[in-house]
């Protein structure tokens, strides 16, 4: 095998799939087992409360929206909403809260669905973001912003 991959060129070792690692296929990662075709197992709800699970099914619609549009708009249309709503002043400062209310709303969610994924230091940056965020909406409600 040594010699049919030096007559070839290629140095011996590398990978020769083309499929990015990570990625199903010849070479990817193997299911679960127990899976349903996906890769969480029969037991990825186990010891998740009923609100929890609720709340994740309440959200899965959304989720499948998401999923659906293109990945740029779901960075592009809270980045603009975010610099509208900032740069919004005057007798539109009311305009700017409501759109700078809505990306805190998506980004609580986004904290929210993730939180049981991410590490205690991820969970009080978020809060805090989020938290500024709607701070800033009160003021910009206020006309001080």
């Amino acid at each position: 095998m040594a010699s049919k991959d030096a007559s070839k060129g290629d140095k011996p070792g590398r990978r020769q799939d083309p499929t990015p690692k990570g990625v199903r296929g010849p070479g990817g990662p193997p299911r679960s087992p127990g899976g349903t075709g996906g890769y969480l197992p029969n037991n990825a709800n186990a010891g998740k409360s009923e609100r929890r699970l609720a709340f994740e099914q309440a959200s899965y619609p959304f989720i499948r929206r998401l999923h659906a549009v293109p990945r740029w708009l779901v960075v592009v249309l809270p980045a603009v909403l975010l610099f509208l709503g900032l740069i919004m002043t005057g007798p539109l400062a009311w305009l700017g809260g409501i759109l700078l209310l809505l990306v805190c709303l998506l980004l609580g969610w986004l904290t929210a669905l993730s939180w049981p994924a991410i590490t205690p230091g991820s969970r009080l940056l978020r809060v805090v973001v989020v938290a500024a965020l709607a701070g800033v909406a009160v003021l910009k409600f206020m006309g001080r912003f």
